[in-house]
């Protein structure tokens, strides 16, 4: 059934349009739609045109109006935080370039353009790398639900990279130098302890409550994540389903998080460990990375020095996968694989004893053997 045109009206009290008609949701539920307070009869006619393209998902509608479309679309599947800074990347940096445009009138050409506005405004190239990704998966999500016929991301090579090349870890010795000016046993000296020796997240080490240690088997769980935002303490899900996990941990960090308990007098074991923000954090390892003198990294890269001291130690990637909760093992090697020292001089070293054996095999053999050959 097909939509039925209504007028827009004027309204006479308030000088202004309004426009009410009928439309058919993408399902094709029929439904009526009512608007006021548009300053001009075009305004009115504008708005139900867009409305019903929206409401039919038909990929003549705007950039703009897409990204309601996706965010609707993905609100049961991207957390809060992700959708909020989803939506700021592309709020601030692809509608003012691409928003007017309609969905399936955007050229490779369009894309190339929008990449060099970015380009030169000289964010990093791993920041230019999210913005890539944020206008793929628009494009990705038009083509795959709603059948847009061409996809113009397809066709233009993405701009940026992720940052792995420029990977920042502490080693061991650095690490030791920067905890030592913690007073041993404090609040801080414990949540940076976790955060080296476990490699998890930081919104997973503020979300721990001792309800997930479990002390007698050297084991924390990890089952939620911590930020905060508008004010407001929000525990939710970890990142991932993978990021669900047991972290087995060593005996003496379990008898710091033993002995840093005991003297938290009566303290709820369902409430926060470490009750406090990560901007405080943040803050405090600043200081004492200059008390220290160690290079400057920011706190999430104590999840990459735990990694890269587990890969000096000759842990494989498939163990640190399950560590640090990735969802993928190609994640873990795309990330980390760089760190892993060359094994071809081991295959060539191997080949050779295995040649040098095999000689020294034929060399001993009885002399009526040693003319037969394989």
């Amino acid at each position: 059934m097909e939509d039925i045109e209504m007028p827009v009206y004027k309204d006479t009290e308030r000088g202004s349009w309004y426009c009410q008609f009928y439309y058919e949701d993408w399902t094709g539920k029929r439904k009526k739609k009512y608007k006021r307070g548009f300053r001009t009869k075009k305004e009115a006619q504008d708005y139900e045109s867009e409305f019903k393209r929206v409401a039919n998902a038909d990929m003549d509608m705007s950039v703009a109006s897409f990204v309601e479309v996706y965010f609707n679309d993905k609100s049961g599947e991207l957390k809060e935080r992700s959708q909020r800074n989803k939506r700021y990347m592309i709020q601030s940096h692809v509608i003012p370039y691409l928003g007017e445009k309609k969905m399936n009138e955007i050229t490779p050409a369009d894309i190339i353009a929008w990449q060099n506005e970015i380009r030169n405004k000289n964010f990093s190239e791993s920041y230019q790398r999210m913005l890539q990704n944020q206008v793929t998966a628009l494009f990705t999500h038009a083509q795959k639900i709603y059948n847009l016929w061409n996809n113009p991301c397809k066709k233009v090579k993405k701009i940026g990279r992720s940052d792995v090349r420029r990977l920042e870890f502490w080693t061991y010795e650095e690490y030791q130098k920067f905890i030592a000016t913690f007073e041993k046993g404090s609040r801080s000296y414990l949540m940076f302890q976790l955060l080296f020796w476990t490699g998890m997240r930081e919104g997973e080490m503020l979300a721990l409550s001792m309800e997930d240690i479990d002390l007698e088997n050297c084991q924390i769980h990890i089952t939620k994540t911590y930020y905060r935002m508008n004010r407001t303490d929000i525990i939710t899900e970890p990142k991932t389903d993978n990021s669900v996990r047991t972290i087995e941990i060593p005996v003496f960090l379990a008898n710091e998080i033993q002995s840093y308990w005991k003297r938290l007098y009566q303290y709820p074991k369902n409430e926060r460990l470490f009750p406090v923000v990560a901007e405080a954090v943040q803050h405090t390892m600043k200081r004492h990375i200059d008390k220290a003198g160690v290079k400057k990294i920011d706190v999430h890269s104590l999840r990459h020095s735990h990694c890269a001291y587990l890969i000096k130690q000759g842990v494989q990637p498939l163990i640190i996968k399950e560590r640090l909760g990735h969802k993928d093992i190609k994640i873990t090697l795309n990330t980390y694989g760089h760190l892993y020292p060359s094994e071809q001089k081991k295959v060539a070293s191997l080949l050779d004893h295995l040649i040098a054996d095999d000689s020294e095999e034929k060399e001993n053999a009885p002399a009526g053997n040693k003319g037969i050959s394989e």
